[in-house]
């Protein structure tokens, strides 16, 4: 008898997982279809919704002042006002550059997605996300040519450690990542899209990034909930921690040093006066904000490690505990 009760417990454990399964696959199946389908209905192309041919506007800044890195520290004071706008146009470059590497991550993991998928919707959304991650890295990168800059290119070490992380199989940590890139520059550029002291071209830019974000920070979120919930407490741990550790190097990877040269301020010197600032942590915090608080929804800020990793960012909100 209790072998019959045993085996009859193992088999409600199988189909119950078995359900269980079959609806998260469900679900999976119709955000993609939606996402698709919106895909579909808005698709702008940089070349046609963008006149690169009209000249940069004289006197419009290429990011609002308060989000400049140096805003509010001393050296910031010594800057005159043509600095001040020469130095927002080579961090939105340095920004605008990291963002061409991100886009590239991105869409190799997605590639990897869309190779294991087989034809389903979800597998078809990953190739359409990636064809808008490309238009957007085209995007980025005829901004960049305009402003008469070449990109900021990132250390070796740094372009090494992306290329091996596309070994690492595709999971929260994976999506956690692409959401810690995608949310940050997406509430930045939110805010900026709207303010007319920016130059128009840059303007469009991001409404453009926004819109077509939106799709992928959707996708992003509901793979990361539904990969949390197919884990184990230990490899959860793992995605947390690593997710942590992407964060502290992402915050710091947005503005490279040398962009202080041209303002005649010593890059170090630049570097350490900015990630020591209040402006980088209220900058980080104005980017993050939304994102923090849904990590914590969906667990990943939870464990010892990862509390201390995330506050070493210095981006969690002042009213979320950790």
């Amino acid at each position: 008898m209790s072998t019959t009760s045993g085996g009859t417990m193992a088999i409600d454990s199988t189909v119950r997982d078995s359900t269980v399964g079959n609806s998260r696959t469900r679900d999976r199946q119709k955000t993609a279809a939606r996402l698709l389908k919106s895909t579909a209905n808005n698709f702008y192309d940089s070349e046609v919704d963008i006149d690169w041919d009209q000249p940069w506007v004289d006197g419009l800044r290429f990011m609002p002042d308060n989000r400049i890195s140096l805003y509010g520290t001393a050296l910031w004071n010594t800057l005159t006002p043509e600095q001040r706008i020469e130095l927002g146009r080579n961090e939105i470059v340095s920004i605008l550059s990291f963002g061409i590497y991100a886009e590239l991550f991105l869409s190799g993991n997605l590639l990897r997605v869309a190779t294991t998928s087989g034809l389903s919707d979800h597998s078809l959304y990953a190739l359409a996300e990636i064809g808008e991650e490309a238009r957007h890295s085209l995007m980025f990168g005829r901004a960049i040519e305009k402003m008469g800059r070449g990109p900021v290119l990132r250390p070796r070490p740094m372009i090494t450690l992306a290329h091996l992380a596309q070994f690492l199989p595709v999971g929260p940590a994976t999506y956690g990542t692409i959401l810690l890139i995608e949310e940050v520059l997406d509430r930045a550029q939110r805010e900026a899209m709207h303010d007319e002291g920016i130059q128009p071209h840059l303007r469009q830019l991001m409404k453009i990034h926004v819109l077509e974000e939106a799709r992928h920070i959707t996708y992003a979120r509901e793979e990361l909930v539904r990969g949390m919930a197919r884990l184990g407490p230990v490899r959860r741990a793992l995605h947390r921690v690593i997710l942590a550790g992407a964060a502290n190097f992402t915050f710091l990877a947005l503005v490279h040093p040398s962009v202080y040269r041209s303002v005649g301020i010593r890059p170090v010197r630049g570097f350490v006066t900015a990630v020591t600032s209040e402006t980088f942590a209220r900058n980080s915090t104005f980017a993050s904000d939304a994102m923090i608080r849904f990590f914590q929804d969906a667990g990943m800020l939870e464990g010892r490690v990862t509390k201390r990793l995330w506050k070493m960012t210095r981006a969690v909100p002042d009213d979320l505990v950790l």
